[in-house]
């Protein structure tokens, strides 16, 4: 149990330090010297600081999975076959994940590519099957004349690029609370596919 609480108290100091300097600008002597660690201690805890990397941007993408899973399980329960209240779910599941750890969501937003091949086309294509939950949301809704938008595919880039700059901008400290960002940014998000051309 110490060893487990060790190794993520190094992820979440490398977390941090990944979002400030970049994963290239952060050595693993800064790493270790955060934790008031020699380097060779480090390593008894880590193997390199790509599997640092990796592990932080595993447990963030198993995150926004598992938070999309419930957010379209309970829009099914809420209004069945409504486009409108899925996508409305996913947005907020994917803010709620972004503002619960903006440190490790940073990173994964902007340090996954910094991984190696294989490790990176995996994250890769748990980014595409991802990202296609918000573009059949956002076809059905263009099939029922909810929105719009005529392209799924483009929107649903465009949203998901909008919603990742929220862990740049957002600060817990900050004017708003996560929920209350979040009801901004599912309107936001809503307007943005033509939801309100239909009103």
């Amino acid at each position: 149990m110490v060893e487990v609480s060790r190794r993520r108290a190094i992820e979440d100091v490398a977390s941090d330090l990944f979002r400030a300097n970049g994963y290239a600008g952060t050595s693993v002597r800064d790493i270790a010297r955060a934790m008031s660690l020699q380097g060779a201690s480090l390593y008894a805890h880590v193997t390199s600081k790509e599997d640092v990397l990796w592990a932080i941007v595993d447990r963030a993408a198993s995150s926004f999975e598992a938070a999309a899973d419930r957010a379209e399980g309970q829009a099914q329960e809420r209004r069945p076959g409504d486009p409108v209240e899925a996508i409305s779910a996913l947005i907020r599941a994917h803010v709620e994940v972004l503002t619960e750890d903006v440190g490790e969501a940073s990173v994964f937003v902007h340090e996954w590519r910094a991984l190696g091949p294989e490790r990176r086309q995996a994250v890769l294509e748990r980014r595409d099957a991802y990202e296609a939950r918000f573009r059949r949301r956002i076809a059905d809704g263009i099939a029922l004349g909810a929105f719009a938008i005529v392209d799924p595919a483009i929107a649903s880039t465009v949203l998901l690029t909008a919603l990742n700059g929220v862990a740049t901008w957002y600060d817990p400290a900050g004017r708003l609370a996560a929920d209350r960002v979040a009801d901004h940014v599912v309107e936001l998000g809503l307007r943005l596919l033509g939801l309100e051309a239909h009103r």
